[in-house]
């Protein structure tokens, strides 16, 4: 008789064995495209080739990275609404996502009804970053330069609704002004005025702008967190600079297109699932500024709750900026 101890272990090793077949088999067939709604260089599109790599060998297909730039995500998030429901196109995005229902008025595509969710990626403070040559010898000096400039200071980010643009709304809720924002095509090239100077201030994903800090290129002026982050021990949170009531955490879904079968989606979240398992992925993502989400919360049922809870949080800070709902360009 097999001791049950050596049994559960032989039946967990089956498990291990079997579950890449069972990924494979109920896959989309070709490659795997996912999308990317902002520019290459920026914090969306790093994750998305990092974890993409590594779902590309659990899924035992190719998956390419393809950058699809324009009208503040709406173009990527409608290309995917609208793909064939194989799970063969997977959308990649944040925030921008839910704010688009507030920004923009000629949606071709039901936000709420339009997607299935796949699963839950990472999620992370944001960075408040400032030029070089930004007035001030430490953090609290620059924050009171920022109240005193008001309008006058400026925010770049990378799209309308995105993270970066909430962010420096929410930081000039709190200070007391409506902040002057300047739009980019994802926080890449936003990144590369504010190294230039031509740019003051920019509230972007840790996971884009930490290795400027790092590297000593931009002030790190706070993280909107509870607590300092091991890889920038240095920059103080938003609370210990006098704004406790900047706390903003950002993250990103995957997404196919409504009708795909339950069984396809089951197979794309495994595959997100193990790449998310991987240490080699963790550990980058750690050096990133970012984490996963718990095991618990990486199922498509999780993703599609929070989606729904954060939706009205994000449609307040939208009605808050003084941004009127336009057409999509």
């Amino acid at each position: 008789m097999i001791d049950r101890h050596v049994f559960k272990g032989l039946a967990a090793a089956a498990l291990a064995i079997l579950l890449p077949f069972s990924v494979q088999a109920q896959s989309p067939s070709g490659v795997v495209t996912i999308v990317v709604p902002y520019s290459a260089g920026g914090g969306t599109d790093a994750v998305a080739r990092l974890v993409g790599e590594r779902m590309s060998r659990a899924l035992g297909r190719s998956v390419i990275i393809e950058n699809v730039v324009g009208g503040g995500g709406t173009i990527a998030n409608e290309r995917v609404a609208r793909s064939a429901p194989d799970g063969s196109s997977i959308l990649i995005n944040h925030s921008a996502l839910l704010s688009a229902p507030s920004l923009f008025t000629n949606l071709r595509y039901d936000t709420k009804t339009a997607f299935e969710p796949i699963g839950l990626v990472n999620n992370a403070p944001m960075l408040l970053v400032g030029r070089k040559t930004i007035p001030g010898k430490d953090q609290k000096e620059i924050v009171a330069w920022i109240k005193a400039q008001g309008e006058k200071a400026n925010f770049a980010h990378g799209g309308v609704g995105t993270n970066s643009h909430l962010c420096a709304v929410m930081i000039g809720n709190v200070l007391g002004f409506r902040p002057t924002v300047v739009a980019y095509r994802g926080s890449g090239p936003a990144i590369t005025d504010l190294l230039a100077g031509q740019i003051d201030l920019l509230c972007d994903q840790a996971t884009n702008a930490l290795s400027q800090v790092q590297a000593g290129s931009l002030h790190g002026i706070a993280m909107t967190s509870t607590k300092r982050l091991d890889q920038a021990p240095d920059v103080p949170t938003t609370a210990e600079i006098g704004m406790p009531q900047v706390t903003y955490t950002m993250w990103h879904g995957m997404y196919v297109s409504k009708g795909t079968p339950k069984e396809t989606v089951a197979a794309l979240n495994a595959a997100l699932r193990e790449a998310l398992a991987d240490p080699g992925v963790r550990q980058k993502l750690l050096q990133m500024g970012t984490v996963t989400f718990p095991e618990d919360q990486q199922t498509p049922e999780a993703h599609a709750k929070l989606f729904a809870d954060d939706m009205p949080r994000i449609a307040k800070l939208v009605e808050s900026s003084g941004v009127k709902a336009s057409e999509t360009k």
